[in-house]
């Protein structure tokens, strides 16, 4: 059991950056569930009620100072999508920029304006590891040195800088996230569901995955625990290997898998280093968090994704 002084008392009001995408959506919704007041960094002017929108332009280097009024955590999930283009030099330096110079502005705006804000938890991943065969990873694996490697090592150390601040920081280096709502489970089922499923590669690479159920309730779980701060992996305790989780998706749409697996080289050849987030084994424990108490509601692929496609 954790201790009574690790749990926030009071709700809270929480500044989440990246929150009108689909995780961010989960997590407001649970934390106005819980009695936090949430507010939002944006692009744009926001349409809830319940929830207040401030502007920012990261490029501009422009942030409405209003925004950390009141505020004790600010929840990191801004970046560009990994894998929604192709890696170009310019989109690596995108992706890159959209999480290290946000949390700058962020950082910026503590430092010349008074606040109450106490902790930051932020998103990294666990392509801080990259592709490692059949080694169990945990948060003190050395990273990878690759692009991915390299992407999340920067991540971090830009969201580190909040302990100058004397902030207390926790970075979750998030799994593979499975919704239907986006993401990597809608492009892996969509071959499924129309009977051209098919491992990718030697479909031996492991696949570390969560539910967004629980991404969103460890996102909570770090926000209302004190004592917790560093790094975790926010995966389930259960990865499978990409074979396993294709036909763990197979059986769920009742659906035959009768082709042979995608080979690599074709994939290289269409993806080209991109191709390292679908051909990369990346194998993370769950441990460190499960010691400290998180309980995954679903620790089980077959049983993520029976509740995410029904019964």
């Amino acid at each position: 059991m954790m201790q009574a002084d690790n749990m926030l008392q009071m709700p809270k009001h929480i500044l989440i950056t990246g929150g009108t995408g689909v995780l961010g959506k989960h997590l407001t919704e649970l934390l106005l569930a819980k009695g936090h007041t949430v507010s939002l960094l944006s692009r744009s002017p926001g349409n809830d009620a319940r929830v207040k929108t401030y502007l920012w332009d990261i490029n501009k280097h422009e942030i409405d100072p209003d925004c950390i009024i009141g505020v004790d955590t600010i929840v990191h999930l801004a970046g560009t999508g990994i894998a929604d283009k192709p890696w170009t030099d310019e989109r690596k330096e995108e992706i890159l920029e959209s999480r290290t110079r946000s949390i700058k502005l962020i950082y910026d705006l503590l430092k010349s304006h008074q606040h109450e804000v106490t902790s930051v938890v932020s998103a990294s991943g666990i392509g801080y590891y990259s592709d490692r065969r059949n080694e169990l990873l945990d948060e003190d694996s050395e990273p990878a040195h690759d692009y991915l490697g390299t992407c999340c090592v920067e991540w971090e150390k830009a969201v580190d800088e909040g302990e100058e601040l004397n902030l207390r920081v926790v970075k979750f280096h998030t799994g593979v996230v499975l919704t239907k709502e986006g993401g990597a489970l809608t492009k892996l089922a969509m071959p499924v569901k129309f009977g051209f499923g098919a491992a990718l590669g030697s479909g031996k690479q492991w696949v570390s995955w969560i539910h967004w159920h629980d991404v969103a309730a460890m996102y909570l779980y770090g926000i209302e625990r004190k004592g917790l701060k560093g790094v975790y992996n926010m995966v389930s305790p259960n990865p499978v290997t990409n074979k396993q989780l294709t036909k763990a998706i197979a059986n769920q749409l009742h659906r035959p898998l009768w082709l042979p697996n995608v080979p690599a080289f074709a994939l290289k050849l269409i993806l080209g280093e991109m191709s390292t987030i679908v051909l990369g084994s990346t194998k993370a424990s769950a441990h460190k968090i499960e010691a400290k108490g998180f309980k995954f509601a679903y620790p089980v692929v077959e049983q993520a994704l029976k509740e995410i496609y029904g019964a």
